[in-house]
């Protein structure tokens, strides 16, 4: 029995239990406890006494300030003044009513008009938000992202790092898509030492919280240096609670760049490029064999680019009339670098020194190279398997004609 049914149950032997017998109220109370399960005392005191009038305090609703008439009215200057928000429009509400009514493009009363005057934007876009759903008006672009974690993750610009300071990456996905960017495949982190020039890339299967964690950390393993600070762009992909909370347990400050600026991102959209779509190209890639043969691929090109593949850095650049003369510095590999910082641990420049001396770099080439054609055929296989309908149906067509030519071949000679 519900709270409903046994207040009704109630009601209904409350009078009764009022004018009974001491021996009839004993009946009605084993009754009633039988049906409530309620306490006998507590029973005794509802029975006893009427059920208590509860008062009224609901406030009564304040009638529509603004009506029918208002939002018609609204609705026109709104169309007017091609359909601007509710700041902009009381600013136009205010100054150009009047002027809209003497010109006769706007009929409404007196009372109409002094309430447009001194209606607020809130009001304005509570009012207009059932005509924007009508009307499907295109909505400004809101980025999806956590606005507290965003505040929290400060903003660095390309001016602002320390290029000397070995430890700071920046990191982006680079997404490997194909023409369309529907259903599930597969990304790489890519990730880069500013100061070295150091490369480390991951291959995960999705943007999911954990897989970039769990990629995070394989680089971090793998990297000869001490990650002090990732630089990702604003994908949220990258900036979440999840990457956030693993920079702090490890000691790894977060940064990111300003939206919709991809100089702040420079070195790392060079690396995307030099060291990712040059050598695995713009196909799709969404099977575990493709991650597979992807991930050995990476391992063998980061030897490859980190020991033998030298890169020249930015020291000035200078603007002569219409033309800007820039000065590199003499070209050295990121393993070089490492070296020459002196910011390395002893471990790790041995291990490095050991690394080195172990690598042909001859053999590490046709090894990529074999990765790379065994990952390009993958992606063939797949999309080869799959029959184009057009040409189902052509070679459908064609083989009728041959058919037909063969009818009428036979027919002339009489078989």
């Amino acid at each position: 029995m519900d709270m409903r049914s046994r207040e009704q149950y109630l009601e209904s032997v409350r009078q009764e239990y009022r004018q009974a017998s001491r021996k009839e109220k004993t009946r009605l109370l084993n009754e009633a406890r039988r049906r409530t399960r309620l306490n006998r005392k507590v029973l005794i005191g509802k029975l006893a006494h009427p059920a208590a009038v509860k008062e009224n305090n609901s406030r009564r609703r304040r009638g529509a300030s603004y009506g029918p008439e208002v939002v018609t009215a609204m609705v026109k200057v709104w169309e007017i003044f091609d359909f601007p928000c509710g700041q902009r429009l009381v600013a136009v509400l205010g100054r150009e009513v009047e002027r809209l009514r003497k010109m006769g493009e706007l009929r409404c009363s007196d009372a109409v008009a002094k309430k447009l005057r001194r209606i607020s934007p809130k009001t304005v876009d509570r009012l207009l938000a059932r005509e924007k759903q009508v009307r499907q008006l295109r909505r400004n672009r809101t980025p999806r992202m956590h606005p507290l974690l965003y505040q929290r993750v400060p903003v660095k610009v390309a001016a602002d790092w320390d290029t000397r300071q070995v430890g700071n990456l920046q990191v982006d996905f680079v997404e490997h898509c194909g023409r369309s960017n529907g259903g599930q495949y597969l990304h790489t982190l890519s990730t880069v030492d500013i100061a070295s020039s150091w490369w480390e890339g991951e291959v995960i299967a999705s943007r999911g919280q954990q897989a970039v964690r769990e990629a995070m950390e394989a680089i971090r393993q793998r990297a000869p240096f001490r990650i002090r600070e990732i630089h990702p762009d604003n994908d949220s992909g990258l900036v979440n609670e999840l990457l956030w909370k693993y920079c702090k347990d490890a000691r790894i400050q977060m940064s990111r760049s300003r939206p919709y600026k991809k100089n702040d991102n420079a070195w790392i959209e060079q690396r995307n490029w030099t060291h990712v779509r040059k050598v695995v190209g713009y196909q799709r890639f969404d099977t575990t064999g493709e991650m597979q043969v992807l991930r050995e691929l990476y391992r063998h090109l980061r030897l490859y680019k980190n020991f033998f593949q030298p890169a020249m850095k930015l020291q000035s650049k200078e603007r002569v009339g219409g033309k800007i003369h820039r000065k590199y510095d003499q070209a050295r590999t990121p393993y070089q670098r490492l070296l020459e910082s002196g910011q390395l641990k002893a471990s790790a420049e041995r291990e490095l020194r050991q690394t080195y001396e172990k690598l042909n770099v001859a053999q590490l080439r046709r090894q990529i190279e074999q990765l790379r054609n065994q990952l390009l055929a993958l992606a063939e296989q797949k999309t080869s398997s799959v029959p184009s309908p057009r040409r189902g149906k052509l070679e459908l067509s064609f083989g009728g004609a041959d058919r037909r030519r063969e009818w009428y071949r036979k027919r002339a000679a009489g078989q």
